[in-house]
């Protein structure tokens, strides 16, 4: 079995693969901590395990990602004090992605990011905007040929929350999600808000979409071709009803793409799918 970790800003995945299937068998998500040593790491991940009834011992192999330097050391010492086994880690020279990073400093591009421009062109080929709601919401361009052209970075939905309710001593905290629909003249209305609550929540909400649809138009203006729009990141569902730019949600896209990048890796010539 594969173990994969995906280390987030705010929350770290953690999901197995079996030979042979491609999807995981179990995945589990904990808080992000950078203090967190590898005996707590371990003391979750075999507790998450156990009550799937997964052996620890049956793990031969991991790859992790990390956007948190920090976190890199105590993951890659679970590892090898926990499973002893020595890990393969996207961003060092011996993991290979086979993925050509089209921008001024290559380096600066985010793990999870790098993954899932592999992942999306792998499953769904290019050119395609890849948009990911998390601690930042950005946005991926991936060329034709399954290049990573560029991308946005905006700040995530519940950081912006955060920083109004931080700010702005009068308003109050308030849930992510769409106002539910005042009547009037017997039409509902979803957008403009009858309170300071749903006034910040359809601020949040539609403003957002309308940032992501605005966004989308204008890459695939500046792109001039048909260009399909992939979501990822755990709000994404919260905005796929709302809006017919998404075409795809797929929650699963970077521990998918860690375990092609961990096969493309094992192989002896990689797979024609991986661009160069």
């Amino acid at each position: 079995m594969l173990l994969v970790i995906d280390c987030g800003n705010t929350n770290t995945v953690f999901a197995v693969y079996k030979d042979g299937i491609e999807k995981s068998i179990s995945h589990w998500r904990i808080s992000t901590n950078a203090g967190r040593t590898a005996d707590e790491y371990a003391i979750c991940l075999t507790q998450l395990m156990a009550l799937d009834k997964i052996n620890t011992c049956d793990i031969e192999n991991i790859i992790i990602a990390t956007v948190v330097p920090a976190t890199r050391f105590n993951l890659k010492m679970l590892c090898h004090k926990h499973f002893d086994i020595d890990p393969m880690v996207v961003g060092e020279s011996s993991t290979k992605l086979n993925l050509e990073v089209r921008i001024d400093q290559p380096a600066e591009l985010g793990a999870d990011r790098a993954v899932n421009a592999v992942s999306a062109y792998r499953l769904y080929g290019g050119p395609l905007i890849i948009i990911d709601f998390g601690t930042a919401t950005t946005f991926d361009v991936i060329d034709e040929d399954g290049g990573y052209a560029g991308g946005i970075i905006f700040p995530g939905i519940n950081l912006s929350l955060e920083a109004l309710y931080m700010a702005a001593a009068q308003l109050p905290r308030v849930t992510i999600g769409s106002p539910e629909g005042k009547f009037r003249d017997n039409k509902q209305i979803t957008l403009i808000g009858n309170n300071t609550r749903t006034a910040m929540q359809s601020g949040i909400f539609w403003g957002y979409l309308a940032m992501i649809e605005g966004l989308v138009a204008r890459i695939r203006a500046e792109y001039k071709l048909p260009m399909k729009v992939i979501a990822t990141g755990g709000l994404a569902e919260l905005f796929v009803s709302s809006t017919s730019v998404i075409e795809v949600v797929n929650e699963a896209l970077t521990i998918d793409g860690l375990r092609m990048i961990y096969d493309y890796n094992k192989a002896e010539t990689g797979p024609e799918w991986i661009s160069k």
